[in-house]
């Protein structure tokens, strides 16, 4: 968007030089999802402790995909200009992979804005669990590549991130 009579972008968020709320009262409520992935690169001592069952906490994939799923409800409370919007679905995967831990949020609605920020507070808040849970067997544990793989309706339509997603590089 630009200004009128120039060049300029409008600023949503900001006006008068002060944030501000985007007033979304006039948008229609439409059916929206977003997906979004993340990954969590497990030294080999926090890998040995997953797979064996022997983290002192507990399972982390299990704490860490419950999480994500209380993030995704919770994202206005984080994000300081994010609407609160009805989550009406939301499905958070944690995948054990050579390359780490793969965690993927899919987030729905039916509301006046997108969920794009709930899928990925979804992805962010279960990684944050997942190093929560293991930081006994390592402080090393590293979260990484946290995106936006796809979001579909609303004004701006449909996106999906090129190419198939990328497992994080381990020795990079």
């Amino acid at each position: 968007m630009t200004a009128e009579g120039g060049g300029t972008p409008e600023l949503t968020h900001f006006r008068d030089g002060l944030p501000r709320m985007v007033d979304v009262t006039s948008k229609a409520s439409t059916a929206r999802t977003a997906t979004a992935e993340g990954w969590v690169r497990l030294p080999d001592e926090a890998r040995a402790a997953l797979v064996a069952g022997t983290n002192p906490k507990g399972d982390p994939l299990t704490v860490a995909r419950l999480a994500g799923l209380a993030g995704s409800k919770r994202t206005a409370d984080l994000i300081t200009l994010c609407h609160p919007i009805p989550v009406t679905g939301a499905d958070v995967t944690l995948t054990l992979e050579e390359a780490g831990v793969r965690i993927v949020a899919t987030v729905r609605t039916t509301a006046p804005t997108g969920v794009e920020m709930e899928a990925l507070t979804a992805v962010t808040v279960a990684a944050l669990n997942v190093y929560d849970m293991l930081k006994a067997a390592s402080k090393a544990v590293e979260i990484t590549g946290v995106r936006l793989l796809s979001k579909t309706g609303g004004k701006s339509g449909d996106y999906h991130a090129a190419g198939r997603p990328v497992p994080v590089d381990m020795d990079g």
